[in-house]
């Protein structure tokens, strides 16, 4: 090979490898954007809809007042649910600090609060539902990018061509067949690993139905969960 030959090859190679590690580096930077989204979705989810949670679970202090809260808004998972929650006095002074509170009896204030909370939750979700729904089209987009990349950039063809640009016509055959199977080996190695998908990593929340289509069957629920707290620092609600 002359020098103008080697110096075309040169050239050739470059622009080969910029075009596929710029549009890899792309997508790597697209795959690493998606995971810290999840991860912040799942502080989203631990912030904004576990705590409210936490908070009516022990309200309603029982598991099997829980449960049945469970079966009259449909919410059938029961995340973030842990018996410990409803027994430590620290995680209840904690999580009812500071909590807005409205009512003049101790009854009012307990119904506005497991009602606010319900409202509040109720937003919440729906947040929730609606990063999940774009963080589930994001990582299909993601998948569907990687898949075209790989498809227009088979490297083993693109290691046969560079080669093909250093080597004699005549190289043997056996050189061939380890070429390719080293090839092979390259491209399974450089393979882009395709992101784990926000519904395989993240809780699948129901909404929770409107107030108006339930509070009825709520207020007795927690006229119920009123009739057994025994604990001061829910009783007066963060004061």
């Amino acid at each position: 090979m002359n020098g103008m030959e080697e110096m075309l090859s040169l050239e050739i190679k470059k622009e080969i490898a910029d075009r596929y590690f710029g549009f890899r580096k792309m997508i790597e930077n697209d795959s690493r954007e998606y995971d810290e989204q999840i991860r912040r979705a799942y502080r989203q989810l631990e912030n904004e809809v576990g705590f409210d949670l936490i908070r009516l679970y022990i309200l309603l202090h029982r598991e099997s007042l829980i449960h049945e809260f469970f079966r009259l808004t449909g919410f059938r998972d029961p995340v973030f649910l842990d018996p410990y929650l409803l027994q430590s006095p620290t995680i209840r002074r904690r999580l009812f600090k500071g909590q807005p509170i409205r009512g003049f009896t101790r009854h009012a204030r307990f119904h506005h609060l497991f009602f606010d909370i319900y409202l509040r939750l109720q937003q919440s979700l729906e947040s929730y539902a609606a990063t999940m729904d774009r963080l589930v089209r994001e990582g299909q987009a993601i998948v569907e990018e990687i898949e075209v990349f790989q498809r227009k950039n088979d490297l083993s063809s693109m290691m046969g061509f560079l080669r093909r640009l250093d080597s004699n016509a005549d190289a043997g055959i056996m050189t061939g067949e380890l070429a390719a199977l080293g090839d092979s080996r390259f491209e399974e190695k450089m393979r882009i690993q395709a992101p784990i998908g926000a519904d395989t990593v993240l809780p699948a929340l129901p909404l929770l139905p409107p107030l108006k289509t339930c509070k009825g069957k709520l207020k007795d629920l927690v006229d119920r969960a009123y009739g057994i707290q025994n604990h001061p620092e829910v009783q007066h609600y963060g004061r």
